[in-house]
């Protein structure tokens, strides 16, 4: 029982797959890493979104970030922009930027917020991000180090260009060994461990650790192991998304800063932009809107950009997804990772976290032993129980504050059954006080409470002053709110555009 892991097989490639190899191999090169890739599954590559994280997780792969920019179409992403989330009027919108707000641990920046400005929008009052983002500039200067910055940022990115730039660095720079074939089935041993993968091509792949990245197809963690998938329709409804690529009219057009999200009567219409193109994509119900209207909602958002004659030749792709999850994530000697773990949809860009916060628990905690195996596994399965429940948690909220009642799709999104009953309590909590890290208690949460605050005021949502405000307190707001100001003036006037920092870096 106690075998001694020293062989890990991946199964399935894409990002996930390739991530999961690279940081393994990275940081334990005296394991022996071998992955397996079908070149019958494609990628989704719905999103196309990172959070700040990824800076961190390609950092411990060994790569550098101008090679990942070049090879990837990546663009610099600080936040995101919610469109008629909360009504339909023109202007409604508000920012979830990636930066916390100045002196957010110091004291109640809600207060602040509503003390000094309350006319204002919260992020524009707190941060001086969304207004970066507005402007469409880059998070730092062509002189500025490799990951550093003086905003936070992640990236947008081509999905298939980053799985290909990943298996090319794996393979080459950390004796990842390739084998492209498809896993049939999985064989057993007496203990009821894997003990051997059969492919199509080769002989049975034996193994001690096996770690599924087969996308929703779930070869190991569902067809072998039989691991139910708990849907969470009931909560998000959103099961489809349409997607295509927009090209930029002029090549010098600006590069948004941050993910615009419009929200549409049955969904929302994502809009990112690579230095090559723009990728944008309708979410939404089929309960609520079937596939013609979803596509023609799509072209006509694209018809705004590049007019009603391309908009009409735009070639669509369709993806059905079941939002939800694994009920547990690591069973005997197989760890699920990426959507074969669980997915649910591409608001907030929620899917490469939970793959980096995997296979960065993974890495840390990498198991020696089979016994030591059960009781890691047990610890990683409670823990990313709990993430999935505050993923979904926090991407209701976003339907749950919405006024719209343009379509039975809000309405019912904000029935009090739809909604779970932590949010429940938490928005009851809300109506007394800000989000607080008192509401959060994890070491390593999805989404900090900061970001319940820009969601919670973005929206609209009401929470009182405190009773009082000391001067010294009040003074501290005033204090906050001017350096703020600086800070716009400051970052306008000498943060470079999106566009013009990705051709300074990847021309040296």
């Amino acid at each position: 029982m106690n075998t001694h892991i020293n062989n890990i097989v991946i199964v399935g490639g894409g990002a996930a797959g390739w991530l999961t190899a690279g940081l393994l191999a990275s940081e334990h090169p005296d394991k022996i890493i071998t992955l397996i890739e079908s070149v019958n599954i494609g990628i989704s590559g719905v999103g196309e979104g990172t959070w700040p994280s990824m800076r961190n997780t390609l950092q411990r792969i060994g790569i550098k970030e101008t090679d990942f920019l070049r090879h990837c179409d990546a663009s610099f992403k600080q936040g995101s922009k919610f469109i008629n989330w909360q009504t339909e009027l023109e202007g409604d919108n508000y920012y979830h930027p990636f930066m916390v707000p100045q002196g957010y641990t110091e004291c109640d920046i809600h207060a602040a917020w509503q003390y000094l400005s309350p006319e204002h929008k919260y992020a524009d009052t707190v941060n001086m991000q969304s207004f970066v983002c507005q402007a469409a500039l880059a998070p730092k200067q062509a002189q500025t180090p490799d990951y550093a910055a003086v905003t936070n940022y992640g990236y947008h990115l081509d999905a298939h260009k980053f799985a290909h730039f990943l298996a090319h660095h794996c393979v080459n720079k950390l004796n990842v060994k390739h084998i492209v074939d498809d896993v049939l089935n999985a064989n057993n041993d007496s203990h009821g461990y894997i003990q051997s993968v059969n492919t199509l091509s080769n002989a049975a792949i034996s193994g001690d650790l096996f770690i599924d990245c087969s996308g929703s197809a779930g070869l190991l963690i569902a067809k072998h192991y039989q691991i139910e998938y708990l849907n969470q329709n009931h909560i998000l409804f959103n099961n489809c998304a349409v997607t295509t690529h927009l090209p930029y009219q002029d090549p010098h057009d600006n590069i948004a800063s941050a993910t615009l999200s419009t929200a549409q009567q049955a969904g929302w219409i994502w809009d990112i932009g690579l230095p090559t193109r723009r990728g944008i994509g309708y979410t939404f119900s089929d309960k609520y809107c079937d596939e013609a209207t979803a596509i023609k909602t799509l072209k006509h958002y694209a018809e705004q950009s590049i007019g009603s004659k391309l908009a009409e030749q735009l070639d669509t792709r369709t993806l059905r997804f079941t939002p939800g999850y694994r009920k547990e994530f690591w069973h005997k000697n197989c760890v699920a990772v990426g959507m074969s773990q669980g997915f649910i949809e591409p608001l907030e860009a929620s899917a490469l976290a939970m793959v980096e916060l995997s296979i960065s628990m993974l890495s840390e905690q990498m198991p020696s032993n089979r016994q030591h195996m059960t009781l890691l596994s047990a610890r990683f399965n409670e823990r990313f129980n709990y993430r999935w429940q505050k993923v979904i948690e926090f991407l209701k909220l976003h339907y749950v504050l919405s006024k719209r009642n343009d379509s039975p799709y809000w309405l019912d999104n904000r029935q009090t059954n739809t909604i779970p009953t932590a949010l429940q309590k938490l928005l009851e909590l809300w109506c007394y006080q800000p989000p607080s890290r008192f509401d959060l208690i994890e070491n390593e949460e999805v989404f900090p409470s900061a970001s319940y605050q820009y969601v919670l005021y973005g929206m609209g949502f009401h929470t009182p002053l405190p009773a009082h405000m000391s001067t010294k307190q009040q003074e501290f707001a005033q204090q906050l709110c001017k350096l703020n100001r600086e800070r716009i003036g400051h970052y306008l006037k000498n943060l470079p555009s999106n566009r013009l920092l990705l051709q300074q870096l990847l021309a040296k």
